[in-house]
C-alpha cells in the first residue's frame, strides 16, 4: 500500500516496478486523497477559464537533478508518444534556463542583478559521478581568480595601497608566519606575495595547485590555505571595501566585491571547520548567515546581500513563515548552492513547458497504470495502527470520500491533445447526488479543514463510509508518502513507540507557502521589464520584497492552455513566498483555508499596487497598477479584475514546504529506520544527501524507499559528500 501521490510516492512505485518480473513479487495500490496526484507539486486545469494551468507555486528544476531527470527521462521513453504529439519527449517537456535575477534594495531603490550562466556540457540525468569537495574548492578558487581580474580591470584605481600597508594588513589579519610558510612551499619572495590582493591570491592559488588530492592533504595544508585566504580578504577589504560599501559607487564593484567576499568566507570556513574532512553536515549546528559572519564575511553588505537572501527565498527558509526569523543549516545550504552552481548539466535551471501535473504526474500515472499499479482516488488515510506486541503496522484506516459508480475513476482530461489533471474532480464520474452536493457547497476534497463529512452526514443521514486495510489480507508493507506533518496526525501510535519518528516530528519543521498567478494582455517587454539573458530569455527573479519575493514569467506554458478569443494572454507571471503561519487551528475550523486565502489575496493586490512598479514600470507606479492589463473573462472593472486571477494559501500538511532548520538533518528519518519492519517512509523530509525540500530530494527518497523494499536501485547519485 502506497499512501499519497506526490513525487516520492510515485518514484517509489516507479522503481518497484522497473525490473522484469516485478509483478511476481508485488501487488501495488496507491491510495490518494481527492482526485489527483501531485502533493505540493499538483497542478490543475480550469475548464471555465481557458483551461489555464493553476499551480501550487513556482516549480523549476535545477540542472544538477541527476536522479530526477534520469527518472523522468525513462518515464517519457516508456510513454511512447508519437512524434509531433504534445510533449512527446522529455526534451519537449523541459527547456534549459540560463539566467536568473536578484533584487537589491540600495538607498531605497530596487536594482536588478542579472546573472547569465554558461551552458555546461552533458545532459542532466546522464551523470553518475558526484562532484567532489575538492572539485568545489578548485572551482571556487577559479571563480575568485576570475572575479579579482574583473575587479582590477574595471576598478583598479579605486584605492592605492602601498606595499608596506598591504603587507601589514595581510600579516596582522592572517597571523604571523604564514607568508614565510607559503614562500617556502612555492618558492616566492615574501615581498612579492605581500604586494597587493592579486599577488596574495596568486600565492594561494599556486599553493593549492601544488597540493595532492584531498584524501592526501592534512590539517596543516588546510590551515595554511585558510591563513592565506584571510590575507587575500584583508587586502581585498583594504583596497576595495570602502568603495563597495558606498551605495553611490557603481553596482558592478559592489557585486564583484560581494561575490569574492562570500567565496572567501565560504572557503575559509570550510577549511577551518573541517568540511573537507567530515562533509557539510559538520557545520549544520549554525545558521548560514551566522556561519558566514563567523568566518569574516562583510556584515554590512555581504551577509544579507541579494545572493544570500535569494538562497533563503529559494527554500522558504523562514521559521513559521516569519521573514524576521531566517533559519537554515549552513552545511545543507552550502551543499545545495555548490551542487546548483558546480554540478549542473546543460542549463543551470530547466523550465517545464506545461503544468507540473501535466509534465511530471501524467507520465508517472500513465506508465504505472500501464505496468499494473492500481490507483484508488478519494481515499483519505485517517490512521495507521501498530499490531500489539510487534514491530509491524497492522491496520490502515481510511475514509472513502465519495462514491464512484463502477469503481474506476479516470482522472485525466484532454487539453489540446495533452492528458492533464483538472482543477476540480470530474463530477460526471461521481455519484450524482454526492457530486451535486460537492458542487453546491464548493467542497475541497484535498483539504483537511473540509466540512464534507458533516455535509455528507446531514444530507444522507449516515457518516462517510470507512474501510480498514488489514496486514496479511490487504497489504504486507506500507509506504508512507503523504507528508512529514502528517506523521504525528496519522501515525500517533507509531510515533509513540518509535524514538526515530519522535525525533523527526520534534525537529524537522515545515512552513506554509503562498502563491498567486496573473495573466496579462501584454508581454514582458510591454510590462517594462528591461533585463534579459541570452536570446531574450525571460527572468527567474528572487530576493524581491515581501510578501512575494520570487517571480517567474512562465509564458512557455501559454500555448498549452486553451483561451478563447479575444482573451488570449501574452504573459503569465507566477509569484510565491513563505506564508506566516505559526500553528494549525483544529480541523473543525472549516473557514481557516478561506481566511488564509483572503490574506494571500490582500498581499498580492498590495504588491501589484505598491511594489510591482520596480519590475513592471510600464503598467505600475508607486501608487497604482493598471488593472486593465489583467486578462479577465468576467469583465471586471478596476481592482475587481484580480478576482479572476489565481491565488492560494498552501497550509494543508501535504502542501507545506520542508525546512532545513539548524540541527535538523541529524533527526531526519531514512526510509527503513522508523522502527517498524513493514513501514517505509518517503518524501523530501527524509535524509537523502540533499536534506532540503526539492524535487531531487523527493526522487532520492522514493528511490531510497524502493531500495529498502526491493534492493533496487542500488546507486542513488549524490547520497554522500565524501
Amino acid at each position: 500500500a502506497i499512501l499519497g501521490g506526490g513525487v516520492s510516492a510515485m518514484t517509489t512505485a516507479f522503481y518497484l516496478t522497473d525490473q522484469p518480473g516485478w509483478e511476481n513479487q508485488y501487488d501495488i495500490t496507491v491510495y490518494q486523497m481527492g482526485w489527483r496526484l501531485g502533493g505540493k507539486g499538483a497542478s490543475g486545469r480550469n475548464a471555465q477559464i481557458g483551461q489555464r494551468i493553476e499551480e501550487h507555486g513556482l516549480h523549476i528544476w535545477f540542472g544538477f537533478y541527476q536522479n530526477a531527470f534520469a527518472t523522468i527521462q525513462k518515464a517519457y521513453g516508456l510513454l511512447g508518444r508519437p512524434p509531433g504529439a504534445p510533449l512527446a519527449t522529455w526534451q519537449d517537456a523541459f527547456k534549459p534556463q540560463h539566467s536568473f535575477c536578484l533584487s537589491e534594495l540600495i538607498d531605497g531603490r530596487w536594482r536588478q542583478w542579472l546573472i547569465d550562466t554558461p551552458e555546461m556540457p552533458g545532459v542532466p540525468g546522464t551523470g553518475d559521478e558526484d562532484v567532489t569537495l575538492w572539485d568545489i574548492a578548485l572551482t571556487m578558487y577559479e571563480w575568485v581568480k576570475m572575479w579579482l581580474g574583473d575587479l582590477d580591470a574595471r576598478h583598479g584605481s579605486v584605492t592605492v595601497v602601498t606595499r608596506s600597508t598591504s603587507a601589514v594588513a595581510v600579516a596582522e589579519t592572517a597571523g604571523g608566519g604564514w607568508l614565510e610558510a607559503i614562500a617556502e612551499r612555492i618558492e616566492r619572495t615574501v615581498e612579492t606575495i605581500a604586494a597587493d590582493v592579486h599577488s596574495v591570491f596568486d600565492a594561494a592559488w599556486s599553493f593549492v595547485q601544488s597540493l595532492p588530492a584531498l584524501a592526501e592533504q592534512d590539517h596543516h595544508d588546510h590551515a595554511l590555505q585558510a591563513a592565506t585566504l584571510k590575507g587575500v580578504r584583508a587586502a581585498l577589504q583594504e583596497r576595495y571595501g570602502a568603495a563597495a560599501e558606498d551605495a553611490s559607487v557603481a553596482d558592478d564593484l559592489r557585486r564583484l566585491y560581494i561575490c569574492i567576499d562570500l567565496a572567501l568566507a565560504s572557503l575559509i570556513g570550510m577549511l577551518e571547520d573541517g568540511v573537507f574532512v567530515h562533509g557539510f553536515d559538520v557545520i549544520n549546528d549554525i545558521d548560514l548567515r551566522d556561519w558566514l559572519a563567523k568566518h569574516g564575511a562583510n556584515v554590512k553588505i555581504s551577509v544579507d546581500s541579494a545572493p544570500i537572501r535569494g538562497l533563503y527565498d529559494l527554500v522558504f527558509a523562514y521559521e513559521d513563515g516569519d521573514f524576521a526569523r531566517p533559519n537554515i543549516e549552513a552545511g545543507t545550504m552550502l551543499r545545495g548552492m555548490f551542487r546548483m552552481s558546480c554540478a549542473y548539466q546543460g542549463g543551470i535551471m530547466w523550465k517545464m513547458q506545461a503544468g507540473m501535473g501535466d509534465t511530471v504526474f501524467t507520465p508517472f500515472y500513465e506508465v504505472l497504470k500501464k505496468r499494473g499499479v492500481k490507483f484508488e482516488f478519494f481515499h483519505k488515510v485517517d490512521e495507521l495502527v501498530p499490531e500489539a506486541g510487534s514491530d509491524l503496522v497492522g491496520q490502515i484506516r481510511m475514509t472513502r470520500q465519495v462514491d464512484v459508480p463502477g469503481g474506476a475513476y479516470d482522472p485525466l482530461v484532454p487539453v489540446k491533445g495533452l492528458a492533464c489533471w483538472p482543477s476540480t474532480p470530474k463530477y460526471e464520474l461521481l455519484d450524482k447526488a454526492q457530486a451535486a452536493l460537492l458542487q453546491q457547497h464548493d467542497v475541497n476534497l484535498e483539504s483537511n479543514w473540509s466540512n464534507w463529512p458533516e455535509l455528507y452526514a446531514q444530507t444522507f443521514k449516515k457518516p462517510l463510509p470507512t474501510l480498514t486495510l488489514q496486514r496479511g489480507v490487504d497489504f504486507d508493507a506500507v509506504v508512507f508518502g503523504i507528508a512529514q506533518d502528517a506523521l504525528q496526525l496519522i501515525c500517533p501510535q507509531l510515533v509513540a513507540r518509535s524514538p526515530t519518528m519522535q525525533a523527526a516530528v520534534a525537529n524537522v519543521k515545515t512552513v506554509a507557502t503562498q502563491a498567486y498567478q496573473v495573466w496579462l494582455d501584454r508581454d514582458i517587454h510591454q510590462l517594462g521589464w528591461p533585463y534579459y539573458g541570452r536570446g531574450d530569455e525571460e527572468p527567474v527573479l528572487t530576493a524581491f520584497t515581501e510578501p512575494f519575493d520570487t517571480w517567474g514569467p512562465m509564458d512557455q506554458t501559454l500555448p498549452r492552455e486553451d483561451w478563447p478569443a479575444p482573451y488570449q494572454p501574452k504573459n503569465v507571471s507566477y509569484f510565491c513566498s513563505a506564508l506566516p503561519v505559526k500553528a494549525y487551528p483544529p480541523f473543525s475550523d472549516h473557514a481557516y483555508p478561506a481566511r488564509m486565502a483572503a490574506e494571500v489575496k490582500l498581499g498580492a493586490i498590495n504588491q501589484l499596487q505598491h511594489q510591482i512598479h520596480a519590475l513592471w514600470p510600464a503598467v505600475a507606479t508607486v501608487t497604482g497598477f493598471d488593472w486593465s492589463s489583467l486578462v479577465d473573462m468576467n469583465g471586471g472593472v478596476g481592482e475587481q479584475r484580480f478576482d479572476s486571477q489565481y491565488w492560494r494559501a498552501n497550509v494543508d500538511p501535504s502542501e507545506r514546504y520542508v525546512l532545513s532548520v539548524v540541527n535538523s538533518t541529524q533527526h531526519r528519518l531514512r526510509a527503513d529506520n522508523s522502527g517498524f519492519a513493514n513501514f517505509y517512509a518517503t518524501g523530501d523530509w527524509l535524509r537523502t544527501g540533499i536534506n532540503a525540500g526539492c524535487v531531487e530530494a523527493a526522487v532520492m527518497a522514493g528511490m531510497q524507499a524502493s531500495r529498502a523494499i526491493s534492493g533496487y536501485p542500488e546507486k542513488i547519485v549524490g547520497e554522500n559528500d565524501l
